[in-house]
């Protein structure tokens, strides 16, 4: 849905050796809300992604109905499914162990003081953050989000064309 109003380019693909052109949505066309709506929307609530989340089943619990996941992602300017929303304990054990190696998930990535600035080793408040806290930390940030009322959700489609 949310693409449906892309503008169409033909696209040159290869498929099985054969070259074939396609028609294909310009995602390359990024669109942002308007600052009007945005400004317009002055309550938001505050929703905590749930491990194994995703903006699809978010939309589906909140608005009835998955195809406004779109709107989940442009409200809290989250464009990455990867990059920008928190992934399960599962993946995450995963992803540390690839990105520090194996053996070296709980070594030392940095040391904060009591307020939680950097800080270097010999600082005498220096506490040690492990890889493992560090990417969990960070990915406990990505979270919680903004979600807006449902009933504003057909201004913004509406906004965009879409119904």
């Amino acid at each position: 849905m949310y693409f449906a109003n892309f503008n169409k380019i033909y696209y040159d693909f290869e498929i099985n050796g054969k070259r074939t052109i396609k028609i294909v949505s310009d995602i390359t066309k990024n669109v942002r809300f308007r600052q009007e709506l945005l400004s317009g929307i002055t309550i938001y609530d505050e929703y905590d992604i749930k491990d194994g989340e995703t903006p699809e089943i978010i939309a589906e619990k909140l608005y009835g109905s998955a195809k406004y996941h779109w709107i989940i992602m442009l409200v809290n300017e989250r464009y990455d499914y990867i990059e920008d929303f928190p992934v399960s304990s599962y993946y995450l054990d995963k992803i540390v162990t690839q990105k520090y190696g194996v053996g070296h998930e709980y070594d030392t990535h940095h040391y904060v003081d009591v307020t939680g600035y950097i800080v270097d080793q010999w600082n005498p408040e220096a506490t040690s953050v492990s890889n493992f806290q560090y990417e969990d930390d960070l990915n406990e940030s990505k979270r919680r989000i903004k979600l807006i009322s449902k009933s504003m959700v057909n201004d913004i489609v509406k906004n965009y064309n879409l119904i």
